[in-house]
């Protein structure tokens, strides 16, 4: 019963996320270390789920430590400045080789099926093409970086027409020029480019890294589990309060890169490291996610409840009523005071609630139906509510704010409540009190 339990209550949990991410445009980007992985299969298992939920899905893949093989057999030598490759005619050759072969083989692994796994019976279409236009990146510090180039254009009306087909989209780091010309582009800067390009719902780069967001990876920077685009512009220069390191210089492009995207317009950018299996699912299907996310702002918010979070509020007090620690309240009651009622809410999901009720007559207000939903108790949420309460009540003129409760007397006091007596309450609401129920009086002077 209790994994039957579990899997619906897992399945409840993602069904939000599988609504709405069907239609929307998902770009992947991943480096060649991640192909000769022996995970990448699994990867490419969830792609394919992924696209069976209706997601269109571009994935423009790297190929450097292919490339750099094939320059070592073929005993070539090349420049690299400020971490970019100089590509000569001959390194050039060794790059399209290289990358040809990393983009059949991904490919193929799309195109395969596998008996009991979620590749049985896949009908992926993979599609290619020269959605690139590039040009050179010039001279740099006096030196010709030749066939090294960045991108000029993206053809999305190509790419949305392949996508519309239920096409997977699958693009090389390479580029060509309206003179024939061929580019050795990065990973990031392709999917960027197509991520900005297509006005896409998310863009996620998938590292070459243990975990991106973990305090105990110090190496990585411990890169927080979200970040807005100012807060990563801080990070990367080394001004942000919870940052006392620079970012490390291999995850440092991706970050410049997943920031530009979300400030160029794409909703989400997300860093994950490759390593945990599933790791797509685990950052794009559960709240807290694996990795880090970049948003334009942040995610959580406090604000006024409407009429259409009733629902949501309900779900919050109904069982701390049914255990006895709040007074019921109806629906309709709910309807007809929702006004006075403020939702902390963290990317659609409502965390908590609390409810004002004021006494103006006796200068006072009444803090009733403080609830933080159970998986995200213990994180601060309710002083964070309950700050914003005493600021809505001192900004009215309110100079007592009062609470009756029967379990959290301690966390009240805590946070500078004092006992009191019924006497002390507004006249309305002595004359409303439940001596069954033998709530404490704690209040608080503004």
């Amino acid at each position: 019963m209790d994994s039957t339990t579990e899997f619906v209550s897992w399945f409840r949990s993602v069904a939000p996320y599988i609504h709405a991410f069907r239609g929307k445009v998902f770009v992947f980007g991943f480096g060649g270390e991640m192909i000769t992985d022996a995970k990448f299969v699994h990867f490419i298992h969830d792609i394919n789920l992924l696209a069976s939920l209706g997601v269109r899905l571009v994935l423009v893949h790297g190929a450097r430590p292919q490339i750099q093989l094939r320059l070592d057999e073929s005993q070539l030598e090349t420049k690299t400045l400020l971490g970019i490759r100089v590509t000569d005619p001959a390194a050039l050759q060794c790059v399209k080789e290289a990358v040809g072969r990393v983009h059949h083989e991904i490919a193929a692994l799309l195109s395969m099926g596998l008996p009991n796994s979620p590749m049985a019976n896949a009908a992926i279409r993979v599609n290619s093409g020269n959605f690139v236009t590039a040009c050179p990146h010039g001279i740099i510090q006096g030196v010709d970086l030749m066939h090294t180039g960045k991108v000029r254009k993206i053809n999305a009306q190509a790419i949305h027409s392949c996508l519309e087909q239920g096409d997977v989209v699958l693009i090389s780091p390479l580029g060509y020029s309206p003179t024939g010309e061929i580019f050795n582009l990065t990973m990031e800067n392709v999917a960027t480019e197509v991520a900005i390009a297509l006005n896409a719902e998310k863009l996620i780069f998938l590292l070459d890294a243990v975990d991106c967001s973990s305090s105990d990876t110090e190496m990585l920077g411990a890169l927080p589990r979200e970040l807005t685009v100012a807060e990563s512009k801080l990070l990367l220069k080394n001004k942000a309060p919870a940052s006392n390191s620079l970012v490390p210089d291999m995850i440092q492009s991706l970050l410049q890169s997943a920031t530009k995207a979300c400030e160029m317009g794409v909703t989400r950018t997300h860093l994950i490291s490759h390593y945990s299996d599933g790791a797509i699912l685990q950052e794009l299907f559960t709240h807290h996610g694996i990795g880090t996310m970049i948003s334009q702002e942040t995610l959580q918010a406090l604000r006024k409840a409407r009429i259409e979070d009733v629902g949501g509020i309900l779900q919050l007090i109904e069982p701390l009523e049914a255990e006895g620690i709040l007074v019921r309240r109806s629906r309709e009651l709910l309807e007809i005071e929702i006004d006075r009622f403020t939702v902390l809410e963290h990317d659609g999901i409502m965390l908590g609630c609390a409810a004002l009720y004021p006494f103006p007559e006796e200068s006072s207000c009444e803090l009733a139906c403080l609830a933080i939903h159970p998986d995200y108790r213990d994180q601060g949420h309710g002083n964070h509510l309950l700050k914003h309460i005493e600021k809505e009540a001192a900004s009215q003129g309110i100079h007592t704010l009062f609470v009756l409760t029967t379990h959290a007397t301690h966390w009240f006091i805590e946070r500078g409540f004092s006992h009191a007596t019924t006497a002390e309450l507004p006249q309305t609401k002595q004359n409303l009190y439940n001596y069954q129920r033998r709530s404490k009086v704690l209040i608080k002077y503004l």
